[in-house]
């Protein structure tokens, strides 16, 4: 597990998932609701106990922050380790109305379903995408976005789309560039993606390199 801090109550760490040959990235974030976590994801129990610590440490924010905890979902396959944040502090897990059904099948439970544009915990927001199930968040207070999968990044690319065999059946790439310009009008600095490095600083031109604007 690697953690990083990104901004005054913004943080973001890396687990690595059993069926993923990479990390992957998950958000941590304090705001005036209570801590909000974007697709966490627990470390697994390992010799040097680093799921304990995760843990602890997750027990002293909370405590701290205090309200609720939040769970924000960008896409079934990041339901990860959701459930367990339900049992331990009874977590609302707020997912997109499209996707609702196949969250809450992996989840356990969706107390908050939506819909893009509805203002989330902290005043978050959420946008649509060419993957119906799938929604890139805005955090306005740390001019940040989180998105799921439709926004990757690689050894070539700061930002980049997602593989169009990633994409549902009869939607391409340039369907998934043109879901997602609304972005472009946002004052971007950071984009935090799960799979690969994050963007800490340029979001905005590298937003603009990924849609080719």
């Amino acid at each position: 597990m690697e953690v990083s801090r990104i901004a005054d109550g913004l943080w973001r760490w890396t687990a690595r998932r059993p069926e993923w040959p990479d990390d992957v990235g998950a958000v941590y974030c304090e705001t005036p609701d209570g801590v909000v976590l974007v697709d966490p994801l627990v470390p697994a129990e390992e010799p040097g106990d680093e799921a304990a610590r995760f843990w602890d440490a997750l027990d002293r924010d909370v405590a701290r922050v205090g309200g609720d905890v939040h769970v924000l979902v960008t896409v079934f396959w990041h339901v990860r380790s959701t459930a367990q944040i339900v049992e331990r502090y009874g977590a609302r897990v707020w997912a997109p109305r499209s996707g609702k059904g196949a969250i809450e099948r992996r989840a356990g439970v969706v107390t908050d379903p939506y819909r893009p544009g509805d203002e989330l915990p902290g005043g978050i927001l959420a946008f649509r995408t060419a993957r119906a199930a799938e929604v890139v968040y805005w955090l306005p207070e740390h001019r940040t976005l989180v998105p799921g999968d439709v926004l990757i990044a690689d050894a070539e690319h700061p930002l980049r789309l997602c593989p169009e065999s990633w994409l549902p059946e009869a939607k391409t790439l340039s369907d998934l560039r043109t879901s997602l310009r609304p972005l472009l009008e946002l004052p971007c600095e950071r984009v935090l993606v799960s799979h690969g490095e994050p963007v800490l600083a340029g979001g905005q031109a590298a937003l603009e390199g990924a849609l080719g604007a």
